[in-house]
């Protein structure tokens, strides 16, 4: 389970889901207020989505014995998060200034990712099924 490198990239992107809900995603203000800090916190859809979809990473580490289950999950993830980082596009709208924080580098890293542990566990289903034709 440990030894291949899809788990890291699911461990990886599990773990940028989790962070992601306290590191700032956006820093700014509405009208006239004081400069605040935007996180997963602040949204209880993008808080929901981030645990479902970090979760979700998480637990498909564990399913390395059934790939097309684990390769769907990946895909669900994948959507979650695409999801929730249009959800922090929509909601900064409603700040007048302030800009992107470095912390929503975590955010944008899950779904690169889930894209790399998609194609590692592809090629290891395809390793199986050319070993498969052979016996």
């Amino acid at each position: 389970m440990l030894q291949r490198i899809q788990t890291v990239w699911l461990l990886a992107a599990s773990a940028c889901g989790f962070l992601s809900l306290k590191a700032s995603f956006f820093i700014g203000s509405i009208s006239t207020e004081a400069a605040s800090n935007f996180t997963g916190m602040n949204d209880l859809l993008i808080m929901i989505l981030t645990i479902v979809a970090a979760t979700v990473a998480f637990i498909a580490i564990f399913l390395y014995m059934t790939r097309p289950i684990q390769l769907k999950m990946i895909l669900a993830a994948f959507i979650l998060n695409i999801t929730v980082l249009v959800l922090y596009f929509l909601a900064f709208k409603k700040y007048t200034t302030g800009g992107i924080a470095l912390g929503s580098m975590a955010s944008f890293a899950i779904p690169v990712f889930l894209i790399l542990a998609g194609s590692g566990i592809y090629k290891d289903d395809k390793l199986v099924k050319s070993l498969d034709r052979l016996r």
